[in-house]
């Protein structure tokens, strides 16, 4: 079996030496960057199954870095890594593209968990049906096209996997429980809003243009999508 390849976005090199040390104990194959512009040169010529960016790095921050690779890649699982805690630095990470969000000084074998989890959501899955619709809302799981009548819809990766979900249980209230193991592979309290910032994210990008609000929150249960009764 092939080595995921990992590109790590690091400035300190005594952290970055550390992680690639012990990533590739687990037999990761690590390139490293060590700011913004060289990040951005390897992303261009090479192929990479997950990147670990921090935000502050030299040149281009990570949020750059992070919104460059979404350009031209949706599907790329990325791994924010950086001493900003605040949860208007988790959005701005979020918003920038990042899958996760791991705040320092880190235990490594919660990156390593992080780092299994979201390449583990990557893998090709079996699918019963290619395409699920939700009134005017067409979701085609092969192509990763999105569209809302003649709307076309772009997504993140993970808010894909998210709305994906909720189309294949349409009308079933499905707990936050659920989402973050079945969408993140969470099953411990992180302690961060998460979920709640992708429903926002999607009622923004699925529901804000439309009359007819599919996605419906539950108070104390969870969230489902599905037409309004009225």
């Amino acid at each position: 079996m092939a080595k995921s390849s990992l590109l790590l976005v690091e400035d300190e090199t005594k952290v970055s030496s550390f992680i690639k040390k012990g990533l590739e104990e687990y037999d990761y194959e690590v390139k490293q960057a060590f700011d913004g512009i060289e990040a951005k040169k390897m992303i261009r010529t090479g192929s990479y199954d997950l990147m670990i960016i921090d935000i502050k790095i030299p040149v281009l921050d990570g949020y750059e870095v992070c919104k460059y690779v979404r350009q031209t890649d949706t599907n790329v699982p990325i791994l924010m890594l950086t001493a900003l805690s605040s949860t208007d630095d988790k959005l701005m990470g979020f918003e920038s593209g990042a899958d996760d969000y791991l705040v320092k000084p880190f235990e490594f074998r919660e990156l390593l968990a992080r780092v299994k989890a979201l390449l583990k959501r990557t893998k090709p899955i079996h699918h019963e049906e290619v395409i699920h619709n939700v009134a005017d809302l067409e979701l085609n799981s092969d192509t990763k096209d999105v569209r809302r009548g003649e709307k076309k819809i772009v997504l993140t990766a993970k808010e894909f996997a998210l709305l994906e979900y909720l189309m294949k249980n349409k009308g079933r209230v499905v707990s936050r429980l659920e989402l973050a193991e079945k969408i993140w592979d969470i099953t411990f309290d992180t302690g961060t809003n998460v979920i709640d910032v992708y429903i926002n994210f999607l009622r923004k990008k699925v529901d804000r243009d439309f009359p007819n609000k599919l996605i419906h929150t539950y108070i104390g249960m969870g969230y489902t999508l599905k037409e309004s009764e009225s």
